[in-house]
């Protein structure tokens, strides 16, 4: 697949014009955050916005990631409003009330997310039904959370899962393993803490669907993934 007409960071107008050459349909802006594009726009250091930025960062893309940020986008909004977003260092922040308001043309998509979906449009995977979590399966470990879960929410998550308490604890997510695992081992069940993600800390429900989809520690839990979702309509 050719990327010489995409720039690396393109417009929306680019980047649909780009994926109906590809895919023979037509695209606009709420198709492609329907399909999970992260739409992001150029910030220049201002003292106003300091916290965005590591020492010696200038200007940086920052990504639009909080899901109602991205409804007003998609229901045809004037302009962005951003109220969550990632640092220069890719760590989740709360930006101060009401937010930061850019032009709704500052918004570009990266060219290695368009070609992902492009590529995932046209090759799609053979249907299956995501096998169920075995029985004797209580949850992933400590490393796992973190590397499926690490950097999604603005909190320090190794620290928390330590802590055991709130979503982390054992009256939520947390699991205790068999006695061969040790009796300070714990397990966390990846479908209650991605749920306790979203309601406590508004981690996009965008990015937890797209973890359970793509992480291979994840694919024992699917299905229980998918039918919570069903549960909840989403």
């Amino acid at each position: 697949m050719t990327s010489a007409k995409l720039p690396q960071r393109a417009t929306t107008a680019e980047t649909c014009q780009w994926l109906g050459e590809q895919t023979g349909t037509q695209w606009n802006l709420a198709r492609l955050l329907e399909h999970g594009l992260t739409p992001y726009v150029w910030v220049d250091y201002s003292d106003e916005y300091a916290d965005l930025f590591a020492e010696g960062i200038t200007g940086y893309s920052a990504p639009v990631v909080y899901i109602e940020d991205t409804k007003r986008l998609a229901a045809g909004s004037d302009d962005v409003l951003i109220r969550f977003t990632r640092d220069s260092d890719r760590i989740a922040i709360k930006l101060k009330e009401p937010g930061m308001r850019m032009p709704l043309d500052a918004v570009r998509f990266f060219q290695r997310d368009i070609e992902q979906l492009a590529g995932a449009l046209l090759n799609p995977p053979a249907p299956e039904t995501p096998p169920a979590p075995k029985e004797s399966l209580k949850g992933i470990s400590k490393e796992q959370v973190l590397i499926v879960f690490g950097g999604m929410a603005k909190v320090d998550l190794e620290k928390a899962l330590a802590g055991g308490i709130s979503i982390f604890g054992d009256d939520c997510a947390r699991v205790r393993k068999n006695s061969r695992g040790g009796k300070n081992t714990h397990l966390w069940n990846p479908v209650t803490l991605a749920l306790g993600l979203n309601d406590v800390y508004r981690v996009p429900m965008r990015s937890l669907k797209k973890a359970f989809a793509t992480q291979p520690q994840l694919i024992e839990w699917r299905a229980a993934w998918l039918e919570s979702l069903r549960l909840l309509g989403e």
